[in-house]
């Protein structure tokens, strides 16, 4: 070993030998403006910009021709459908996301692996193409049609068939947040709160559920800024029926296609200031989430597996199920 790379420290109790880490490598100034100057002119034309272009836009009639572009009935109808939308598909995702993390990185079972890519099928087939595997599903020539038919039943071109493909799209968000969280924090706690004599819904309700409700929350955001936002598979199963079937994307959309510019952008502002408010809690449960991550995996290298001393995860479970 080098001298470079120890350094001998005398103490009251003798000599201690301390590894010196090596020196972050720098570049030039000049190389760090340049980098840090693409960087901000990328943001600036692909992200700044255009926001400013569709505010610009949705006001360039006026304040009065903005709010009453909102308030018209077709747009009041495309707001109330995309948020009904959100309400349905996000609570049902946050269920399933909290079974299917729990179940993956708590547990060991066969047929886990597939469960797992599954869970990332969304991410790799088109939104069109989902609605379209719907269409073929439960349209009137599709396998389930006719029964739908016979009993009155009507999915496609209708507000089930637009709740269906929004739930494909975004199931995942939430699922793939908590797994590498649960996965992270280990299962000592639970085990303990078990040897403790917590019953299964006691161990989720006050030990695995409080561990991970950033996470969480960071998933929902995530899920419902996709739900609002969907475009692909909901034209596809939508029929596109103005003032029924038509959401928030949609009807900006038409609205484009029909030269009514200034209201399109209207509609379309509505989107990016919820995009903006997802953005500022996204931020927030992101910050909290890393510290999450950052506390249980603090352990030094060698240490092995990330997990508690048996005496702390006691300690905290008894806490929770008490």
């Amino acid at each position: 070993m080098s001298q470079d790379s120890v350094v001998l420290s005398s103490s009251g109790a003798g000599n201690v030998n301390t590894v010196r880490r090596p020196d972050p490598v720098t570049e030039p100034r000049v190389v760090r403006w340049i980098l840090t100057g693409i960087a901000l002119l990328f943001l600036a034309l692909f992200l700044a910009l255009p926001l400013v272009a569709v505010f610009y836009q949705a006001f360039s009639k006026g304040v009065a021709y903005y709010f009453e572009s909102l308030a018209d009935p077709d747009a009041v109808s495309a707001i109330k459908l995309t948020l009904l939308t959100a309400a349905i598909a996000v609570p049902l995702n946050l269920v399933f996301g909290l079974a299917a993390s729990w179940c993956i990185a708590k547990f060991e079972f066969r047929g886990k692996a597939l469960l797992t890519t599954l869970i990332d099928l969304p991410f790799s087939v088109s939104p069109v193409i989902s609605g379209l595997i719907y269409v073929l599903m439960f349209g009137a020539q599709g396998w389930f049609g006719p029964w739908l038919a016979d009993h009155n039943v009507q999915i496609i071109f209708a507000v089930p068939g637009i709740v269906l493909a929004t739930i494909f799209v975004t199931f995942p968000f939430v699922a793939r947040e908590l797994i590498p969280l649960m996965q992270a924090q280990g299962n000592d706690e639970e085990e303990a709160a078990h040897v403790l004599g917590a019953s299964g819904w006691q161990i989720f309700r006050r030990v695995t559920l409080p561990n991970v409700k950033w996470g969480l929350l960071y998933g929902v955001i995530l899920c419902n800024a996709r739900a609002m936002g969907e475009f692909g598979a909901v034209s596809v199963v939508s029929g596109h029926i103005r003032g029924q079937t038509d959401t928030m994307p949609l009807h900006v959309e038409i609205l484009y296609n029909e030269y009514n510019f200034s209201a399109a952008f209207a509609v379309a502002s509505l989107l990016a200031l919820l995009a903006l408010v997802t953005l500022g809690l996204k931020l927030l449960a992101e910050r909290h989430m890393s510290a999450e991550l950052a506390s249980a995996r603090d352990v030094p290298a060698h240490a092995g597996p990330v997990s508690k001393p048996a005496t702390q995860s006691t300690n905290t479970a008894a806490q929770s199920v008490q």
